[in-house]
């Protein structure tokens, strides 16, 4: 068997940071047990004006499934109270699709045989021009994992371009160090989010086989970097499927809430993507995560932390998103394409997508289902002076 590099030890150039928040959010997620809440223990948490971890954890355990709707009544009394009728828009774009892990699970990996492109500076801009004429005032700018193809100047000038036509530009890119992330903070991105996939850590070893992916610590403490590197606000989620979705959503909500806790000024976001079927890959076998059970998790994810965003993604069905807006997700995708160069060449994208997305639809008819709802379509909530 090919040796592997130890996933928990890091590699030359990684910065360590000291914390210890990866330790408490391991060391609960190992310990629980979801099978040990009770009826009661819902009910309680329930009635509680602000909730502990515990009662966290009974929200997301089974005996919490028959109590879904009285945590849906919540959840929107708690989304109303500190969003009103607010639900924020906005697109990704994907402007390279090479990258230099090997996980398993992901079309990007690779190994897979995809078609790999990059945009240039002039693809790029063309590409947001195209986004910015629909309305919207945010970006999700997305990459491969791929330094050598997407290096840290690369993405900052994107976020140069990116600042021209939009208010809010976040990034979901590699891990970086925190240097880096002032760096591109200074080019004008606003947020970061990271996806740790599974925070189960001998599952994660197992599905990320190759690159600078395969360590997990450096992955966990991402967010922190990004936070010690100036920026405004930083996201957190699973990949649900993966392993023990149970687990990893308290580890998910444990990890958002240790580091607002320790950087109150930061600004807190959740995803709660499942796992979805990619191109040339039949390795995976995902644990399901049905829509009851992903309507449970957003739920608790409102109830325990009220104060932040939640966004639904264009994996799931369009009346699923429907449905959840207002009622706890605060943020929603429109307009996706997850090809490369796939807003401005509407006939072909130059790259393949990472995944298949569930909702094509557009940003007016988004903003329209919104209205349909009695919310208001927000395009950006952030005025730099």
């Amino acid at each position: 068997m090919e040796q592997r590099i130890d996933h928990m030890k890091y590699m030359e150039g990684m910065e360590v940071i000291e914390s210890n928040v990866m330790d408490q959010v391991i060391s609960k997620m190992q310990s629980y047990d979801s099978e040990k809440y009770t009826a009661h223990n819902v009910i309680m948490a329930l009635k509680k004006d602000v909730l502990d971890i515990e009662d966290f954890a009974a929200l997301l355990s089974p005996v919490a499934l028959p109590f879904l709707e009285d945590m849906a009544k919540r959840a929107k009394v708690e989304t109303h109270k500190h969003f009103g009728n607010s639900v924020y828009m906005f697109t990704p774009i994907y402007i390279s699709n090479y990258c230099e892990n090997y996980c398993i699970y992901c079309g990007f990996n690779c190994y897979n045989k995809i078609k790999r492109a990059r945009l240039n500076a002039g693809e790029i801009e063309k590409e947001m021009q195209s986004i910015a004429s629909t309305g919207l005032q945010e970006i999700l700018i997305l990459t491969g994992e791929s330094r050598s193809m997407s290096d840290v100047s690369y993405i900052g000038e994107a976020c140069k371009i990116a600042r021209k036509y939009f208010k809010v530009v976040g990034l979901e890119v590699y891990p970086m160090n925190s240097d880096e992330y002032a760096y591109v903070h200074k080019c004008g991105a606003d947020f970061v989010t990271v996806f740790q996939e599974t925070y189960n850590s001998d599952k994660y070893e197992t599905l990320h086989l190759e690159g600078h992916k395969r360590v997990f610590p450096y992955r966990f403490n991402a967010q922190e970097r990004a936070l010690k590197g100036g920026m405004r606000g930083v996201g957190f989620a699973a990949l649900l499927g993966l392993d023990d979705f149970r687990k990893d959503a308290l580890a998910t909500g444990l990890h958002a809430y240790l580091l607002q806790r320790k950087y109150p000024h930061a600004e807190i976001a959740l995803s709660c993507p499942r796992l979805c079927p990619i191109i040339n890959n039949d390795k995976i076998n995902p644990k399901d995560v049905h829509e009851k059970q992903l309507l449970q998790i957003i739920t608790a994810y409102r109830i325990f932390l009220p104060f932040a965003n939640i966004t639904i993604s264009t994996r799931e069905r369009a009346g699923f998103r429907d449905n959840v807006i207002g009622l706890a997700a605060t943020k929603i995708s429109a307009g996706v394409s997850v090809g490369i160069g796939g807003h401005s060449a509407k006939d072909e994208a130059k790259g393949d997508e990472q995944f298949e997305i569930s909702d094509p639809r557009t940003v007016a008819e988004i903003s329209d289902v919104i209205k349909d709802h009695g919310l208001q379509s927000v395009m950006s909530d952030y005025i730099y002076v």
